[in-house]
């Protein structure tokens, strides 16, 4: 008899699969230590970088761009994209930042369903014309992008709202600390969880999933593919008008610029973060380490004396490697699957 040659390690479809899944889970692993590896380099060479004061900073500069994310990246998941959620952010600030200053006496925790509802509005918008109309999104949300922020001139008639006429009240709604953190972390911290909850553990969130996986099979399958598209713009826009409400409480003001380019951030942060531009793959914990790397990168360029002008050619950047890295995932997914 002759010996037969053992099958040859981690070629069997199985194997491949596994090892597929690790490196996409290695991303988010990979991210960690790259965040680690620059916290270590910028300490060298600024000590204080590394102070509870300046994390507490990057922590409140991130909570924003978090909330945005954690919708952008619902979006990004259905195969779809969003481009106006920073028109959004400052249409709806001014709308509010205008009615809390004409209605001083109005409590503070009104605003926030204010702007929620607002940006539900604006997001119901975009996912009309996107579902029924059948506009591309990347097409639909610039056009939007444009029209919102030319509502926001409308609106203030080129006027702007500044600190000193905003209550104290409204200001504190981001920045006190009943808790021991800022109410905005804290805020960002159970929008995350909640985003977590609902695209784990709902049949809602593994439509989502399944929508930007495989739409056709989704539809077969008995999934309402319009529905579901026309619902993450929703959220889109409600975790927007949140944001847009913290935005104006952080920074004490409501101008016509306010927002203006947030849009690559977001998507930055998504996809840095692991979310699949082909749609159908993404973590809530990924899109937090996305975020995280662009709040210390933006941090840590004053820091070390490099121009904060390099910060959007390192987004750049950054986002060019994602997305290479992304297609080289699917690419070796889609042949495993052969």
């Amino acid at each position: 008899m002759t010996a037969q040659n053992p099958p040859a390690l981690g070629t069997s479809p199985a194997t491949r699969r596994n090892l597929l899944w690790t490196l996409v889970r290695f991303r988010e692993a990979g991210i960690s230590v790259f965040i680690l590896i620059l916290v270590v380099a910028i300490t060298l060479r600024s000590p204080s970088f590394l102070t509870v004061d300046n994390f507490e900073d990057i922590l409140l500069n991130i909570s924003i761009l978090t909330i945005v994310a954690l919708a952008q990246a619902m979006v990004i998941i259905t195969r779809g994209i969003d481009l106006s959620v920073s028109s959004m952010i400052g249409l709806v600030a001014m709308m509010v930042a205008f009615v809390v200053k004409e209605h001083p006496e109005m409590p503070v925790l009104f605003a926030v369903p204010l702007g929620m509802a607002l940006g539900a509005v604006l997001g119901t918008f975009n996912g009309l014309i996107i579902t029924f109309g059948k506009v591309p999104p990347i097409i639909a949300t610039l056009g939007t992008l444009s029209i919102y922020r030319g509502l926001v001139f409308f609106y203030s008639q080129g006027t702007w709202i500044n600190s000193f006429e905003l209550p104290r009240s409204f200001k504190l709604l981001s920045k006190g600390t009943p808790l021991g953190l800022p109410n905005m972390v804290i805020i960002a911290i159970v929008v995350a969880v909640v985003v977590y909850y609902f695209l784990n553990y709902t049949r809602t969130g593994r439509d989502i999933f399944a929508v930007g996986s495989n739409p056709d099979a989704a539809q077969f399958a008995g999934i309402r593919k319009q529905r579901i598209t026309f619902l993450v713009y929703l959220i889109s826009g409600l975790l927007t008008g949140l944001a847009a409400v913290l935005w104006a409480s952080r920074f004490e003001s409501a101008q016509t610029n306010t927002g203006l380019g947030f849009e690559l951030q977001t998507v930055a942060a998504a996809v840095i973060g692991g979310v699949s531009t082909s749609g159908g793959a993404g973590t809530v914990p990924g899109v937090l380490l996305g975020a995280l790397l662009l709040g210390i990168i933006q941090n840590a360029l004053p820091l070390v004396h490099i121009s904060p002008f390099w910060q959007l050619a390192i987004q750049g950047v950054l986002i060019l490697v994602a997305v290479v890295t992304d297609n080289l995932i699917v690419r070796r997914a889609q042949r495993t699957r052969k």
